[in-house]
């Protein structure tokens, strides 16, 4: 009997995306780019004062002291464009915040480990639920060293949340960071300040209900053309009424055009950013906008006509097709891709992926995928995994929240809902249960083939174990024993099957048994009882 298995949590469906956001690239001359450049480093020096003064304000920060900040920026820029810096800034304390909250638990994470691990004796094994003790005394002391220097981040970082104070860098700490190692990012000073400029720049604003076309701030009209409310100090700049420049080539939505300009028609809120990428001299407009929320649909009816159970890895997502009986159907299939490179280039290949995946899951007819509710934070911290710096870079670099947030928005469009399962024992149950039965000479099953049946069958609420056939001298039939899979709602799914009356099997011998006497009914040569077959009536069993 095993024991110390943690319960499995139920399945859920997850809910569809809140909100959508299209790009597309702006065609600008010269003059036009060096107006969005002047206008969006004003803004962005006013946005970095502004997050100074709400970092200093820390939790004292009130609905007055927001007010005084519009105010002083309002003289400085213009009403709409002080509500848009302050709503920026708030949201970004806000994250630093979260992300304050998510660093104490990383190490909090960290020294529970080393603390378990110092406890234990030296050359102690570990088991897989957790660590075993240090090799050596040397490696042993390094780690009670360490173990000070994470309570002491840890007690400075909790001192920072109950006082309130955040660490933010406008434009990111890691491009500040670079400037100090230009040579390692191969990057020259100009090429450096480029960027930094381009990440410091604020041209974004949000949307208002029953303003013209949603946004007075940032206005786009249905034919494309887009008009910036220019700043106080910076008026003598406009080209067009009111105190407004705008572009002369007109922005094309490709992506959701036609969902794009019936909000703008109707004058619903819509939300633009402007931001420059330094290394393409490219111009691009982000329009973002909250969609109405989609019903979420039953867990028994998204089911009804069973799921694809997908399991993530590194480089592939292995996905297989199940009935709603829990049977696989048809063959494997495999989605690669490649998690190396820019962030971007990550972020295409798991489109690609996935945009795969959906089109077969439409072809195949079913309605829902289900996946694994993954969760790596607690298994990233370098303590827990020692010196396996391959398996902690692995785990590091796998996307799982973007890919699952990914997955959510493109099934959403396609009519598929996603349910998420518990992960636990999904690969260790797929592999005992399913991969040896499903190997056969012309397809190997791997181990996250099998998983991915492992996490369908679980969001289809069957057990992952299936049953296999008893052995040949105890099969009640003779081609071997049934392994069909019956349905939750099957009578006499779990209970065991009927007694027939009479030997079934050789155990009676000759001379023995209800029939001893009937010499019609023993197995002689040539007698009909031995090339008759024998009807049984089929009974669903439950794997």
């Amino acid at each position: 009997m095993v024991v110390g298995l943690r319960a499995v949590a139920a399945s859920f469906v997850v809910p569809g995306p809140s909100g959508v956001a299209v790009r597309t690239r702006l065609r600008v001359s010269a003059v036009e780019a060096g107006v969005l450049r002047e206008v969006g480093g004003l803004l962005g020096s006013l946005a970095s004062g502004d997050l100074a003064v709400r970092c200093r304000d820390g939790l004292a920060h009130d609905g007055e002291r927001w007010a005084e900040r519009k105010r002083a920026l309002t003289g400085r820029s213009s009403s709409r464009w002080a509500g848009a810096i302050t709503k920026a800034t708030h949201d970004q304390w806000a994250l630093a915040r979260r992300g304050m909250a998510a660093y104490m638990r990383g190490l909090e994470a960290g020294i529970a480990v080393v603390r378990h691990r110092l406890s234990l004796p030296v050359g102690e094994k570990g088991t897989k639920g957790a660590p075993g003790g240090y090799r050596s005394r040397r490696e042993w002391h390094a780690k009670s060293r360490r173990l000070t220097v994470l309570e002491a981040r840890r007690d400075r970082a909790v001192s920072d949340w109950r006082a309130g104070r955040v660490r933010v860098v406008r434009g990111g700490r890691r491009l500040a960071n670079t400037r100090h190692h230009l040579p390692e990012a191969q990057l020259s000073e100009g090429r450096w300040r480029g960027r930094w400029d381009a990440a410091r720049m604020f041209l974004s604003a949000d949307g208002e209900t029953g303003k013209r076309y949603g946004n007075e701030t940032i206005r786009i009209t249905p034919d494309g053309h887009l008009s910036v409310k220019l700043p106080t100090p910076l008026a003598h700049l406009a080209n067009a009424p009111h105190g407004r420049f705008a572009l002369a080539e007109a922005a094309v939505f490709p992506h959701r055009g036609e969902e794009w300009a019936a909000r703008i028609a109707a004058n619903r809120a819509m939300a633009y950013t402007l931001h420059h990428d330094p290394d393409r001299d490219r111009w691009y407009v982000t329009a973002s906008w909250q969609r109405k929320e989609i019903p979420v649909l039953p867990l028994d009816a998204a089911l009804a006509a069973g799921c694809i159970g997908v399991d993530m890895n590194d480089d592939h997502l292995a996905a297989w097709r199940l009935d709603p009986h829990g049977n696989p159907v048809g063959e494997p299939h495999r989605f690669c891709y490649d998690l190396s490179g820019s962030a971007s280039h990550r972020d295409a290949q798991i489109r690609h992926a996935l945009t795969r995946l959906l089109h077969w899951a439409r072809g195949c007819g079913v309605r829902a995928i289900a996946v694994e509710d993954l969760d790596f934070d607690r298994a990233k911290t370098r303590e827990k995994h020692g010196r396996r710096k391959r398996f902690r870079r692995l785990i590091s670099r796998f996307p799982t929240a973007r890919l699952r947030a990914r997955l959510v928005s493109m099934a959403a469009e396609h009519g598929l809902t996603v349910i998420a399962v518990d992960p636990a024992y999904t690969s260790r149950w797929g592999a005992q249960h399913w991969q040896k039965p499903l190997t056969t000479p012309r397809r190997k099953t791997t181990r996250h083939d099998a998983a991915s049946i492992a996490i369908g069958r679980r969001a289809l609420g069957h057990p992952i174990r299936r049953r296999t056939a008893p052995p040949p001298q105890h099969q009640s039939d003779a081609a071997g024993h049934r392994t069909v899979q019956a349905g939750p709602d099957a009578r006499g799914r779990e209970e065991t099957r009927p007694h027939v009356p009479g030997p079934r099997t050789r155990c009676d011998g000759p001379g023995r048994g209800a029939n001893a006497a009937d010499q019609c009914a023993q197995n002689r040569s040539g007698h009909t009882a031995e090339h008759e077959s024998r009807h049984q009536d089929s009974l669903p069993l439950s794997l």
